[in-house]
C-alpha cells in the first residue's frame, strides 16, 4: 500500500481554487495508477478540505482509494462558522477512517497532527506559498523524514 499525505494552507485564493483543482485531480489518477491507495488528510479549512473533497471524488472512480482523515483533537471545529463546520462533518462521515491526536485541544496537537500525517507516507503533498506556518513546518519535516515531496504551488 502506497500513501500519500496533504499540507497547505488555509485559504486558497479563489481565483487559484479552479487551477488547482483541476492539477490536483491529474496528479490523484496518476497515483492511483500507480498504486497509492490511502490518502491521508489534516481536516483543516483551505487546502485540507479540498484535498479531501477531491480524494472523496476519486474514490468513486477508484473504490480502491480510502481517505483517512488525521485530526489533531475532536474540538477542532469549535469555533469554526457553521457552514465549514457542516462541509468538514460530511467529509467526516464520508471518510473511510479518521484518528483523533488529541481528544482537546493542545498548544502541541496541531505539530503532532502534521508528523502523524508524514510519519509512513511516501508523499507528501503540499499546497505551500508562503514560508512560514505548520504547512512550512511539514514540508520540511517531509523532506527530514525522505518522504518525497510536491509543492502543487509550484505547477500553477
Amino acid at each position: 500500500m502506497k500513501i500519500c499525505c496533504f499540507t497547505g494552507h488555509r485559504t486558497v485564493p479563489p481565483e487559484t481554487a479552479p487551477t488547482l483543482i483541476k492539477v490536483l485531480d491529474a496528479q490523484l489518477e496518476q497515483l492511483a495508477a500507480n498504486g497509492f491507495t490511502e490518502f491521508r488528510a489534516g481536516g483543516a479549512r483551505g487546502f485540507d478540505t479540498l484535498a479531501a473533497l477531491r480524494v472523496l471524488a476519486l474514490r468513486e472512480r477508484h473504490p480502491q482509494c480510502r481517505l483517512t482523515l488525521v485530526l489533531p483533537c475532536r474540538d477542532q471545529t469549535k469555533f469554526w462558522k457553521a457552514g465549514e463546520r457542516s462541509l468538514f462533518e460530511d467529509i467526516l462521515q464520508k471518510a473511510d477512517e479518521a484518528r483523533y491526536i488529541e481528544e482537546r485541544y493542545t498548544t502541541s496537537c496541531m505539530y503532532a497532527r502534521n508528523r502523524a500525517l508524514v510519519d509512513g507516507s511516501d508523499l507528501c503533498i503540499a499546497y505551500l506559498t508562503e514560508n512560514r506556518g505548520g504547512t512550512l513546518y511539514t514540508c520540511a519535516y517531509a523532506l527530514k523524514k525522505k518522504v518525497a515531496l510536491l509543492n502543487l504551488a509550484d505547477k500553477l
